[in-house]
């Protein structure tokens, strides 16, 4: 059986998160917060689990450049893949300085600094946007004549460096403050504090900053604030991947003429009406006045929910190979609907009831493709049609159950 060993990320990462929270923990740092790390960390899922079904047509997408259009045929060999490392590490500086100076690039990289923590969960922050807009820069090196296996095999390790700059317990590393990213320079670029924005672009190496003009150490008299300097102030999953989105659709509707439609999506955030964030809140995003983080059984439901996601995520990549189409999407779909769940009930919507009933029908379809056996469909029939007809009283009784010690 042909299992795919990248699963095995998944517990790794998390071996390490739970590694920073215990150390921050003993030290008493107040470096994580319950409703920040889940939003994180089920941005990281949703990543995890789309790759699943992208990866192939990037490979797909290097080869084909390579092989009808590469300048060069490039061999394997132990300096031409340090060039290509140095060479992706050049080509991220630029896709994450345009990433933050062009607002449609801005658009799929700001969910990675929306959290206002500074932790090893915040590593986790990536969309799949996001991976489709790098690998427009990567598919250079195919031009250039890298094969797409070289490509693909220096991108994982490429991809695995940035996790552990994501931190607050390390502190400066000496001589490699000069040659490589470090956390000192990550905490920077992640800070909202003026001096420090729009600084340390770099991945791994942090010379591109040095040469570029856009390096900034950590001073140890300025405190570091970390998220965006209009904070978003929202869990909801999906308001998190879209919301600068739907600012720049508002702002686009706000001028006349394709030139400044275009510069609307090709400006600078900086220059986008920050007031566009409370107009997409008022249609998108109505929220109750009275939101408690703090609350235990909410917290509880919710952690939960991730917690099993994570297993689930990994048996998912592990045998994804084993499992046909209909199953990877029916089982994407179930752990994308308990993250867009997570999200909602973190921001006690009323209507995450819908979203359960939804999710319980996906997972018994999944089953009953998985078994087909009758007695499993008529039983999965009675209990959506139990559902079905009592509706409003099920969801009265969940409401209660979820935001116990809230008002309905």
């Amino acid at each position: 059986m042909k299992l795919n060993l990248l699963a095995f990320a998944v517990p790794l990462f998390v071996v390490f998160m739970v590694l920073e929270y215990l150390v921050a923990r003993k030290k008493k740092l107040p470096y994580f917060n319950l409703n920040n790390s889940i939003a994180n960390v089920s941005i990281g899922i949703a990543e995890r689990l789309l790759d699943v079904f992208v990866t192939g047509l990037f490979f797909f997408i290097y080869d084909y450049l390579q092989k009808h259009y590469g300048i060069f045929n490039i061999r394997s060999g132990v300096l031409l893949w340090l060039l290509l490392l140095i060479a992706t590490d050049f080509l991220w500086y630029w896709y994450h300085r345009f990433a933050h100076e062009i607002n449609i690039f801005w658009a799929v990289h700001v969910v990675h600094h929306q959290s206002e923590d500074f932790n090893y969960t915040v590593s986790a922050r990536i969309t799949v946007f996001q991976a489709f807009v790098r690998t427009g820069f990567w598919a250079v090196l195919s031009v250039i004549g890298f094969p797409a296996s070289m490509i693909t095999s220096v991108l994982l390790v490429h991809g695995l460096y940035p996790f552990f700059i994501h931190t607050r317990l390390i502190g400066k590393l000496g001589i490699l403050e000069y040659i490589l990213v470090t956390p000192s320079h990550h905490r920077v670029h992640h800070a909202s504090n003026e001096k420090y924005l729009d600084k340390n672009y770099g991945d791994v190496f942090i010379i591109w900053d040095k040469l570029f003009g856009t390096f900034q150490k950590e001073e140890d008299d300025i405190r570091i604030e970390y998220g965006l300097t209009q904070p978003l102030k929202s869990y909801s999953f999906l308001w998190q991947h879209f919301h600068f989105f739907i600012e720049l659709i508002f702002a686009a509707r706000q001028v006349k003429g394709f030139n400044n439609k275009w510069n609307v999506f090709f400006g600078k955030p900086d220059d986008l009406d920050p007031n566009l964030r409370i107009e997409a809140e008022k249609v998108f995003l109505p929220r109750k006045p009275d939101i408690s983080p703090d609350n235990r059984p909410l917290n509880r439901y919710v952690v939960w929910q991730v917690v099993l996601a994570l297993p689930l995520l990994f048996i998912f990549i592990l045998l994804e190979q084993r499992i046909s189409v209909m199953q990877q999407v029916l089982i994407a779909l179930t752990i994308l609907l308990t993250l867009i769940n997570c999200g909602a009930i973190m921001e006690q919507k009323q209507w995450v009831f819908s979203l359960e009933f939804l999710r319980l029908l996906t997972v018994g379809i999944s089953f009953v493709l998985t078994y087909p056996y009758i007695w499993l469909l008529v039983s999965m029939l009675i209990v959506a049609g139990i559902l079905a007809r009592y509706f409003q009283t099920a969801r009265s009784y969940y409401l209660q159950w979820v935001y116990t010690g809230n008002d309905m």
